[in-house]
């Protein structure tokens, strides 16, 4: 049986999805499962929306708890580790600091309950101030929550410090002082104005260039206090470089969602771990391609991971920051939610057209664990917009 989906061009076209559910190895609880050995790989994952909420875009997130969590079981069966409260949770985009520090709570809580790992970003979007002062309070706030919950904190870049900065040294100071009083070593994350156009000129320069060297000034400072850098640039060659100048011990972890599977394989100098957006829909397949890497079969990590690029530079095409619709679209089709719901009424940022693709590369991966399932979802979706043939 076929189905017709919309194309950018205002056509419909014919596909005929897969009847076969995907060949990969299914979820296995904490205590029966090898850890991975090669690297250390986070999805970062999506929260689910409650759909009966009665709220307006403009009203704080109304997440329905159980099936937030259940995915991030779901994740931690796999052997992934789970960033929470990342952009992809919808940081700034619908997640208020209230919400994002209960879900840290829970989700910290629940991994303890089944031995995941876990790493929970810590902002500023508290802030309601501009000042250096308040910016570092914000910083401050969340990076204790994170640390109360056991959570590793992931030290995630703040719209308010690059407002307010007025060049690299105060990134320096604000920086400097986060990791002198972190309990643990940090993961720093360096996002680009793709994924959020208010990061623009991050580390006090839009020179990247002149950017890096104040990032890595601020490593090299405190080496002992970062476990790595997440590098959301979406530039292989300037990924590569940068991480060939990391203090040694100072790990690299990609948030390329465009150059993932080259970077994780690495090259002669080094290689990078991944903390990704796009390893919530991929998790199953990518703990698996991640085994095969354990191994040593780098060509074989490259076969299964490599085919997974056009759907993942599909769903972060620009505007890049609005990837987070075909991350839940997907869990939908997929059968990890109920509905096609998002908080901040985020569903209606990309287009059916753009949503069909994202179905089909999808379909095609067989990342759907019931092809007929997904099926018959993606045709009610359509029927929603008026595609009844």
């Amino acid at each position: 049986m076929t189905i017709r989906l919309p194309a950018a061009d205002g056509t419909l076209r014919t596909y005929e999805p897969r009847t076969e559910p995907p060949a990969v190895p299914p979820g296995t609880p904490f205590t029966s499962r090898t850890p991975f050995t090669s690297r250390t790989v986070f999805a970062a994952a999506h929260v689910v929306a409650d759909p009966y909420a009665d709220v307006s875009p403009d009203s704080p997130a109304a997440v329905d708890w159980d099936t937030t969590l259940a995915f991030r079981r779901h994740l931690w069966s796999h052997g992934l580790g789970v960033a929470e409260a990342m952009d992809t949770a919808q940081r700034g985009m619908g997640l208020d600091w209230t919400g994002a520090a209960e879900l840290i709570r829970r989700s910290a809580a629940e991994a303890r309950a089944v031995g995941g790992r876990i790493a929970c970003g810590a902002g500023t979007d508290q802030c309601t101030g501009g000042t250096l002062a308040g910016i570092r309070a914000a910083y401050e706030e969340q990076l204790a929550v994170a640390e109360e919950a056991g959570a590793q904190a992931v030290l995630m870049a703040s719209r308010a410090l690059a407002a307010a900065a007025t060049g690299p040294e105060d990134y320096l100071e604000i920086y400097g002082h986060l990791l002198r009083q972190a309990a643990e070593p940090v993961i720093l994350h360096w996002l680009g104005p793709m994924f959020d156009p208010a990061l623009e000129g991050y580390w006090g320069s839009a020179d990247l260039d002149t950017a890096t060297d104040t990032f890595l000034e601020v490593v090299a400072a405190h080496p002992d206090k970062v476990d790595g850098v997440k590098i959301s640039l979406l530039d292989a060659r300037r990924e590569s470089d940068l991480r060939r100048r990391l203090p040694r011990g100072v790990r690299c972890y990609t948030g390329d969602d465009f150059h993932y599977p080259e970077l994780i394989a690495g090259d002669d100098q080094g290689f990078s771990h991944a903390l990704l957006g796009v390893f919530d829909p991929l998790g199953p397949l990518a703990a698996q391609a991640v085994r095969v890497l354990d191994t040593g079969d780098v060509r074989g990590f490259r076969a299964l991971l490599d085919p997974t690029v056009e759907l993942s530079r599909h769903l972060f095409r620009p505007p890049t920051r609005f990837y987070k619709t075909g991350v839940v679209l997907l869990a939908w089709l997929a059968g990890h939610q109920s509905h096609f719901a998002m908080v901040g009424g985020l569903q209606s940022a990309r287009s059916l057209p753009h949503l069909a693709r994202a179905y089909e590369l999808a379909d095609t991966l067989g990342l759907f664990p019931d092809p007929k399932f997904a099926e018959e979802r993606m045709r009610t979706l359509l029927a929603l917009y008026g595609v009844t043939r």
